[in-house]
């Protein structure tokens, strides 16, 4: 992972634990999906994102949230360096396979990326 995009993504999920520990899960949330699309495309910082996410399932008692979770814990395993959908948020109130708009402030950082490479 590129310093710049490491950089952004820790941020991200440093964020989303500092919320997480605070018990505000819904904001905590809102950044893991950031930090999920940062970091779809790398085995360990996408199982990050979705390990979170499973977490905040688990505390807020939500099936839903908790098996999507463990599906995608396992797909982003199994998929990250195969194939993505860019911009998904990985929340399991998403369809796991659908591309979805990117944060224009998240997009800068991504095409860095691509023409730092």
């Amino acid at each position: 992972m590129k310093s710049h995009l490491k950089e952004a993504y820790t941020i991200e999920i440093l964020k989303a634990i500092k919320l997480y520990n605070l018990n505000d899960f819904d904001s905590s949330f809102k950044h893991l999906e950031r930090a999920h699309i940062l970091g779809q495309s790398y085995i360990l910082p996408h199982t990050r994102s979705h390990w979170w996410m499973f977490k905040i399932g688990l505390k807020k008692r939500d099936g839903r949230e908790i098996v999507g979770q463990l599906t995608r814990m396992l797909a982003s395993v199994l998929f990250s360096k195969i194939w993505v959908p860019i911009g998904n948020t990985g929340g399991a109130n998403v369809n796991p396979i659908k591309p979805m708009p990117i944060p224009k402030d998240l997009q800068k950082i991504l095409e860095e990326t691509i023409e730092a490479t």
